[in-house]
Order: C-alpha cells, then structure tokens, then sequence
C-alpha cells in the first residue's frame, strides 16, 4: 500500500486527476448523490480504487477510500485542510460551537470540553444512563409496537442534558428535540444542493419557516438550561456537581485576555454537544436492535452473557419487573460485557453513526502520484470503508464474533472510524462507547424487540445515519 506524503507544492498540472466517474450529462453525478449518496459513493470506490475524481457542478471532489491516505489526511496534514461546506451550512443551528469552529478558538473550546469526556471521569455517569433506560424500561408495555428510534432518542437526550450539561429535560421536550433536529438535518440537506444558497435567501419558503420554528425550539431548550446555571452561578458547588456547563460557564483564559463566555458563545457550545450528544448514539443503538431481530443467534448469545453478568439479585428492591427482582448493569460490569461491545462495535460498523466526512483542502496536496488543488473537497466515508472487504470478510454480514482482539490489533487505524478521528474527533467518543454498552445491556435484559415485518428500513443519510421511516418493534418482555 502506497503512503501518500505532506502537502506538495506542485500545480495541479503536473499530474493527471485520478480516475472516476464522467458523464455527458451536466450534474448528473452530484443528482446521483443527492438522490442516494451512499450508493453513489459505494459505486465510485469500488470502481476506482482508493482515491477517485469527479465534479459536483465545477467542484472537484476527491473520494479517498484508503485507511492510510485518510488517516495522513486527519491526523499527519490536518492543517492543510478546513471544514467543508456541509458544516459550514451547520453553521445556521450550532454557531461557533466545537463542531463548526476552526483555528484558536476551535482549540481553546476543545481544552475547556475535553476532559469532561476523559474516561475516567466518563464512568461517574453510568447510573445517570441506566437509570434512565431502567424508567424507560418501566414505561413500556409487553405486546405493544413503538418507534424505538423516537424511544432512543428520547432516553439519550435526557442522559447528555443530566449527565453532561446537569439539567432535566422533560419527556415531550426529549420528542420534540427529536422532531426539530429532523427538520434542521433535512433543511441543511436542501442548503446543500446546487440552488441551496438560492434557497437559503427567501425567507418565505415554508422549508425556511419550519427550520426557524425548529430552531427557535431548540435554543429554548439550550437557554433553560444555561438559565439555570446562571442562576446558581454563585453557589457552593462540590466538584461532583461541576458538570460541562458548569465549567463552561467559569471558564476564561487571563493570560490570552479571554474573558468568559457569553450567553451566546455558551448556546453554541452547549446546542453542540446535546446534539452530538445524543443523536449519534440514538441512531447506533435503534440500528443496534434493528440488527439484533434479525439475527435471532447472535441476540441469544448476546441475552446469554447479559444474563450471565447481571443474573438476578433478590437483595435489590429499587428495580422490579414481573415479581422477578434483577439487577441492572453498572460500570463495573462493561469490562465483563465482551460480547455486547462486540455486538455495538459491529453495528456501527454497518451502520456507523457518522457515515462521511469532508474536508477542504487549502494548498495543494499530493496522494499518492496525484495532486489534489487547492480548493477541492475531499470525502472520507465511514460507511464504504467499513464494508471494504480488504479488511471485513464478508462486510454485508451483522458478525460481532469477527472484532476478536487479533484483527482490532491488525486492521489499518482508519478502516473502521465510526466516530471520525484526528485532531478534531469526536470529543465524546468514550461517553458514547460506555453508554451503548450500558443501555444494550439493560434494554436487553428486559425486553426482546420484534421488527414489524411490514415496516420499511431504508437508510436516510443527513449529517447522521438515521432510518428514514423510524423503526417499529413489537416489545416482548422476557421471563426467565
């Protein structure tokens, strides 16, 4: 495998682009995209190798489909590269917020963020996430069909807002975040097209109005809860209720003159990382059970080692379920849960939460024998490295017995990426990890989900991989 080296100063005439795909039609392939983009790009980057060209109108793209061109990209040449326009568009609902900012202000938000997700302080959050699958749990009634997607999204954004930001979010606000973030995904999508700027300019199309109305519903949710911390702003806190927003609100730099962050620097923030937060982890865990009711043998293997771990304990009163008193899981018990991190591990290899990543590039840059000019966007997809067969025997099967510790050891660091990576990966990628393996484990112990056999799944790829008409399951309590 060829290693591609920094940023070169060459022209871009001095080499020819790479192969892809062409057509005599105008912006037939950007249609192709916008009408099914992953096929479009599973079809270019099986066709053409590790990296491919081909235009979006006068655009250059550039596919890269080659873990080590990918990870020089992220990781060796980050700064040769800023965010795409994708983002850029993410601009309009999370401001300046660590996802969409870039340069210093970019890096000092990160070192304010960051250590709220170091792992070891990470794991003071897992009775938050199971106590709030359990109360979920509890909700649910054997034999009835619900939409486990709105279900999980619900569960997920009441976890980030009291784990991470230390506030409650009500049930109705949990559906109705869900619903706003829908709207904003679908509207960034339609910005996204050739006429998007167009479309972004007349504030009287109804696609404006509702992306408004789910904004405006969105930053009430975020102020509430800044709100509240500004009116306990001056109260003795332990350091075990200093949570994220706590620290953001307090944070300043006296040496770089920097001072604290205001209301609006702070809803950027904090709108960032409840949606992050919770959406990305939602969307894994309904592919997760989705996966789990079509293979009945991996999900009795799966049941097995969760009952295995938790069994019943008749010396705890708070849980309870059909007059059978059960345990539900704790921190201490994800190093024993081997085989449910291996089922979340290989969902989101099918189904990875972020499915692409795009950068610009910023001076000219050579891959391999080519040179990729300034301005160019390059795309780097989850989801079609995570099904290269290089690196997955047969990548369309759901196998979690294939993540043994040889091959996490020998595959290439970017041919599984779920969480992107780099210098701007995801600031919450343990918080996700933890809480994936903690709430399979207590929805599975609980409850057996069925997928309604005449539910349609069909992928709808926005910034997240959600199932575009949710995902219906019948609910089966279990009895041991």
């Amino acid at each position: 495998m060829a290693t591609p080296s920094a940023a070169a100063a060459a022209t871009p005439s001095s080499s020819k682009y790479p192969p892809g795909p062409r057509s005599i039609l105008p912006n037939k392939i950007l249609r192709d995209f916008i009408r099914d983009p992953i096929k479009t790009l599973m079809y270019i980057a099986y066709t053409y190798g590790d990296i491919a060209h081909f235009y979006f109108g006068r655009q250059h793209v550039y596919l890269i489909n080659n873990p080590q061109y990918i990870e020089d990209i992220l990781i060796r040449n980050y700064k040769n590269f800023k965010k795409s326009r994708g983002l850029q568009v993410s601009k309009r609902l999370l401001g300046e917020g660590l996802v969409t900012s870039e340069g210093e202000y970019h890096d000092r938000q990160r070192k304010i963020i960051q250590p709220a997700f170091h792992p070891n302080l990470v794991k003071k959050y897992g009775e938050i996430m199971t106590t709030y699958a359990e109360n979920m749990c509890q909700q649910w009634n054997d034999g009835t069909t619900l939409d486990i997607h709105k279900e999980m999204i619900k569960v997920t954004s009441s976890i980030i807002s009291k784990a991470v930001l230390g506030s409650d979010i009500k049930s109705e606000e949990g559906d109705q975040a869900g619903d706003a973030l829908l709207t904003c995904a679908e509207y960034f999508n339609h910005l996204l097209t050739p006429f998007g700027g167009l479309i972004g300019k007349i504030p009287l199309l109804r696609i404006n109005k509702d992306f408004q109305v789910a904004k405006k519903k969105l930053d009430s949710i975020v102020y509430d809860m800044i709100k509240e911390h500004r009116d306990n702003e001056h109260k003795v806190v332990s350091p075990q209720q200093m949570d994220l927003l706590y620290t953001l609100l307090h944070a300043q730099d006296e040496e770089a003159g920097i001072e604290r962050m205001s209301d609006s620097q702070l809803r950027d923030e904090v709108m960032t990382i409840f949606l992050a937060g919770h959406e990305t982890t939602a969307n894994a865990l309904t592919w997760t059970f989705y996966l789990l009711s079509q293979n009945p043998a991996v999900e009795a293997k799966l049941y097995e080692e969760i009952y295995s771990v938790l069994g019943n304990n008749n010396d705890n009163n708070n849980y309870r379920n059909n007059n059978t008193e059960k345990r539900v899981p704790t921190i201490k018990d994800v190093p024993k849960l081997e085989y449910t991190e291996k089922v979340f591990r290989e969902s989101m290899r099918l189904y990875p939460p972020a499915w692409t990543l795009g950068r610009q590039v910023i001076n000219d840059y050579k891959v391999g024998k080519y040179i990729i000019p300034s301005g160019s966007i390059v795309l780097m997809s989850q989801y079609v490295m995570h099904r290269n067969p290089i690196y997955f025997s047969d990548p369309e099967l759901f196998n979690p017995d294939r993540w043994t510790k040889e091959i996490k050891s020998h595959i290439p660091r970017f041919s599984y990426f779920p969480f992107g990576g780099g210098i701007r990966g995801c600031v919450g990628e343990p918080f996700a990890w933890m809480e994936g393996i903690l709430l399979i484990a207590t929805f599975c112990k609980q409850w057996k989900m069925h997928h309604e056999i005449n539910h349609k799944v069909e992928l709808k790829p926005l910034i997240t991989l959600r199932p575009k008409y949710g995902m219906q399951m019948k609910l089966e309590r279990r009895r041991e």
